[in-house]
């Protein structure tokens, strides 16, 4: 049974106890422990229940990669799942619950499911669950959800109270990993001068040095650890992060790295996260290695631990896991913590070594101090139902004949480590099989590249594959050194510190225990912890094809989820390979992805909460709106206003009264929402050749054009007019809502596709304000504020633009229309926007300025027959089908979308285009209403012939309009259709409908004589 010990403990403080609950039991710990060596301390071995069978389940490990005491931490409003055991530190008043177990974590019912493993194996989901059809939705689906996933989700209902943030910082190396070596690294890079952040995921600096027995330079670990975390503080160039963990490398030396501010020591005033966003030149992976697990009968029982993990309870917070131990392994290194046990008092029956030969100075040792060594040897089984009781002994090159029984509580297991190399791996660094360590180390001929082509992540020590101690610090160095080198700042020279310890023989790679076992013994050996994968699972995927990997994975779940293969990879792929008669290098290594370990949904939120969940963006003129009554909408992250409303207005009154006022004489649009975005370089005019489906490179300065823009496969997404500000500049009007995601497109076929062209974008939406000055009297408003610029039609025709001061004021003035009357918008830095506006009101008062809203433009445009992006368009839509051929080239060779739009469907005729519609009674066909054919389609609903785009009343025309996509729409005018409508029939009555007659979709001015004076 594990316990405390009444001696050691480097971490921890015993002269203070701290209260803790687990499944409601009161418990105990000190400050410093971790939530799992508390629960060891306290007695409690079982933890969880894995996820298939609801085996009973102690800890396995003491880091990051524990697959099996996951447990609930908090309750209420801060309740979270999933929490490994063995990285939760351990402070007053922390509430744990286990998981995935009903009713209780020791009488779980679940548990029924190992008693039909032959039911259940790996990919049974596949071949189960199918008849009779009719139990999918009322047996197998429920079953099923109540089944899956592991813990309680949080309460909906509860906000989760604690706080979040983002920190963003721009550095010259990030090392990841506090270990010996990552702390050498960051000497050497701190004495180059190199700017260092060093993110350590723990809360001490050193790594497994101090536990392990390592002496530097003749002294102790712990002390040349103490001394070089001293230094690196000194130096104002280095930047030390502990519980900070590098979760994942991207392109462009981009680096997420998770801060677990206040998980230990929860605050009001701190936030409980912070995720770091860092640019960085190099990363150096100091991330150590893991041991990894004996595939073993019966190695998934509490007490079955990892011999490092019972070497760090022992060592770092003076538990035991058990008072009887036998460490079973194919290394020199469990016998560590073979001689950590009898240190502290306890009893270590024998050494099981599947080695035919052990005589390294650590075997030596450990037989000098009385512990049996049995060479040769394998565990058969492990017998116990909750816990170990004992196991049972047999010759690995065997089939699992018992020999012995030995009487223990506990099992230490070492099958070897692993270099981690999951931040290598994230950005395609690729890796090589290192037959004498057994394990897949960085391939150094084969580094991740950055946007250069030039590698950019570089291993140390462990992680490197220089897992003794002796060559762990010399290997950091040399590595640091040569990335400094290839960043042009060579590290001054300095002795490198020298780490001495015990030589250790070469391990035998062993993937089964014992090597013959028949398949009763395979079926009770677990590769992956979490996931209940076996030995035979994998095996059994071997022979039903799963040849790959990746699919191997998939079909048995091996190393998904949370574990991402840190315990379970390497046994498994040897596994794999031996089923399939490869080599191991053949078979490959799964994909690592980001993160490292799991990251809070908080810290990936950060600020963005409640109010500002989605920030609002708001215009320079957006409080004259709000003081004058203006009736709010949103569109995309902006709000526009919809309508000014007077004193016993309706909102249409106020909209119908805004459209009079400006065809009439004066109104005034806050545009500044519209989308700004300069494309600048030698090669803009041809990117803008191939973004729009029309000839951008043939626009003279001084002029503007009317855009189309359409994805790759040849829907319209954006519209818009673009303006030729000089040779090598373009400005770029989007639509509202899709400016940020307009960019976004161009940056991708920059980045991606024509990452050579000498071509700049920039975003400018938010630092113009621009203002639609729009009526017969727009051109006297603006020349009555006094302008150096002649505005006359014959010096500014439509669609031209110049610049130069209005009222005193430095602007851009863009002769376009959207209204369909004279119309000038006229662009000022943001800072002047408010000015101006109050400006133009001012000197509008005699022509009857009158501001309007987006549903007054809505009208106007839709009366002029010009589309909107969203309402003529819906994924689905090209510009052929709304009558817009005369803006696509014939000249280009191409554009993006020019060859899907010449695919069978794009071309068919039967697509429905864009017409007109006037209903013959005057009215207002319903938003979103189909046009009615005859009969019904093979479900038995409906057909149809079109539909309507966009539907409103125009008190220009003292009637319903509206726009819609009809079949053979174009071939049709004057035609008389019906459309369904939104008044509900009586019982038995024929569905309401409303007759329109197919129009020309230009409603007024079909000229354009106004908006040309």
């Amino acid at each position: 049974m594990s316990t405390r010990l009444s001696t050691g403990g480097r971490l921890i403080d015993r002269s203070r106890k701290i209260a803790f609950t687990f499944n409601g039991k009161r418990l105990s710990g000190h400050p410093g422990d971790t939530l799992a060596s508390a629960l060891l301390a306290s007695g409690q071995t079982i933890m969880g229940r894995s996820f298939k069978y609801h085996r009973p389940r102690g800890v396995v490990a003491s880091g990051a990669e524990e697959p099996n005491a996951l447990v609930n931490l908090g309750q209420g409003k801060t309740h979270e799942p999933n929490q490994r055991a063995t990285t939760t530190e351990l402070f007053d008043g922390l509430t744990a619950t286990s998981q995935n177990h009903w009713p209780s974590l020791e009488w779980d019912i679940g548990e029924v499911n190992a008693l039909l493993p032959r039911f259940l194996p790996a990919g049974f989901y596949y071949k189960t669950f199918i008849h009779p059809r009719a139990f999918w939705k009322h047996v197998f689906e429920p079953f099923i959800r109540q089944s899956a996933g592991l813990g309680r989700a949080p309460d909906p209902k509860q906000t989760d109270p604690d706080r979040y943030e983002h920190f963003y910082a721009h550095t010259d190396v990030v090392i990841a990993g506090g270990g010996i070596a990552g702390l050498q690294a960051a000497l050497e890079a701190g004495r180059a001068g190199a700017n260092v952040i060093l993110c350590e995921q723990t809360a001490h600096w050193g790594g497994r040095a101090p536990v392990d027995g390592v002496e530097i330079d003749g002294k102790p670990a712990e002390d040349w650890i103490n001394d070089t975390v001293q230094v690196l503080e000194g130096m104002e160039n280095v930047h030390l992060r502990l519980r900070t963990m590098v979760a994942g490398v991207y392109d462009h030396g981009y680096i997420l790295a998770y801060e677990r501010v206040a998980d230990h020591a929860p605050a009001a005033d701190t936030p409980r996260h912070r995720l770091w966003r860092i640019r960085t030149a190099r990363v150096i992976a100091a991330t150590g290695a893991l041991e990894r697990p004996l595939s073993f009968p019966g190695n998934d029982k509490p007490g079955v631990m990892l011999a490092s993990a019972m070497r760090d309870y022992l060592t770092n917070w003076g538990v035991s896991p058990g008072d009887r131990t036998v460490v079973v392994t194919n290394n020199d290194d469990a016998y560590r913590t073979a001689l950590a046990i009898k240190a502290a008092g306890l009893d270590v029956p024998c050494i099981v070594d599947a080695r035919e030969e052990a005589d390294g100075p650590l075997v030596q040792e450990a037989r000098a101090r009385g512990i049996r060594v049995l060479t040769g040897m394998g565990i058969a089984n492990v017998k116990g139902l909750r816990g170990v009781v004992a196991v049972q002994l047999c010759r690995q090159a065997g089939e699992g004949a018992v020999v012995e029984d030995i009487v223990c509580d506990a099992v230490a297991m070492s099958g070897g480590w692993s270099p981690v190399v999951h931040l290598w791996s994230h950005c395609g660094g690729k890796l090589t099989w290192d037959k004498a360590g057994a394990f897949f180390r960085p391939d150094h001929d084969r580094p991740p590249t950055d946007q250069t082509g030039e590698g950019f992540v570089v291993c140390a020590g462990a992680a490197d594959g220089a897992l003794h101690a002796t060559d762990c610090l010399s290997n950091a160095s040399t590595s640091a050194r040569n990335m400094l080198v290839s960043m042009g700042k060579p590290a001054p020279e300095a002795e490198v510190a020298k780490a001495t310890a015990a030589h250790e023989a070469p391990l035998a790679p062993i993937w089964v225990m014992p090597q013959g076992a028949g398949p009763k013994k395979r079926s009770k050996m677990w590769l992956d912890f979490q996931n209940d994968v076996k030995v035979s699972d994998v095996q059994l995927a071997a022979r039903e094809g799963y040849e790959s990997v990746e699919h191997t994975k998939r079909y048995t779940t091996l190393g998904m989820a949370t574990d991402q293969g840190k315990l379970s990879n390497i046994n498994g792929l040897a596994v794999l390979a031996d089923a399939l008669g490869e080599d191991i290098p053949r078979v490959g290594t799964t994909t690592f992805r980001p993160p490292y370990t799991p990251i809070s949904m908080g810290a990936i939120a950060g600020e963005a909460r409640g109010e500002i969940f989605q920030p609002l963006r708001r215009t320079p003129l957006h409080d004259w709106h709000v003081d004058h009554n203006a009736y709010m909408e949103p569109v995309g992250h902006w709000r526009r206003a919809y309508c000014y409303p007077r004193k016993g207005e309706s909102h249409r009154d106020a909209v119908n009264r805004e459209i009079d006022a400006t065809r009439g004489g004066l109104g005034l649009l806050d545009a500044s929402t519209l989308g700004k975005i300069i494309v600048k370089g030698p090669d803009a005019g041809r990117f803008m050749d191939m973004l729009y489906t029309n000839m951008m490179s043939s626009l003279k300065p001084g002029k503007c054009r009317y855009g189309l823009m359409c994805s790759e496969n040849g829907f319209l997404m954006d519209d818009g007019v673009v303006a030729r500000i000089d040779e090598d500049t373009f400005l770029c009007h989007t639509t509202t809502g899709g400016a940020d995601r307009i960019h976004a497109h161009m940056e991708d076929w920059l980045q991606c596709e024509w990452w050579d062209w000498k071509v700049y974008t920039a975003n400018v939406t938010e630092q113009w304000a621009q203002i639609g000055v729009v009526g017969p009297k727009s051109r006297a408003v603006l020349e009555k504020l006094g302008t150096d610029m002649d505005l006359s039609n014959a010096a500014l025709p439509f669609m031209g633009w110049t610049a130069g001061k209005v009222g005193g004021f430095d602007m851009r003035i863009f002769r376009i229309a959207f209204a369909g009357e004279l119309s000038f918008e006229v662009s000022v830095p943001a800072s002047q926007g408010r000015a101006l506006w109050d400006a133009l009101h001012e000197a509008g008062q005699e022509f009857g300025v009158t501001a309007y809203g987006t549903e007054a433009m809505h009208v106007m445009r839709a009366e002029k027959g010009f589309i909107m992006i969203g309402d003529e368009t819906d994924g689905t839509v090209i510009p052929q089908d709304l009558g817009l051929d005369w803006a696509i080239s014939k000249k280009k060779e191409d554009y993006l979308g020019k060859r899907a739009q010449e695919r069978s469907h794009m071309t068919d005729p039967t697509r429905w285009k864009l017409v007109g519609l006037e209903t013959l009674d005057g009215s207002v066909i319903p938003d979103g209403s189909y046009a009615v054919a005859e009969g019904v389609n093979a479900n038995g609903q409906g057909m149809t012939q079109g539909r309507v785009t966009s539907t409103y009343y125009s008190p220009t025309l003292k009637r319903g309009i509206a726009m819609g996509l009809v079949l053979n729409g174009p071939d049709r005018m004057g035609e008389v259709i019906e459309f369904n409508t939104t008044k509900k029939p009586a019982k038995g009555e024929t569905p309401k409908t409303v007759k329109a007659k197919i129009v020309s979709p230009v409603f007024y001015d079909p000229e354009g004589e106004k908006q040309n004076v």
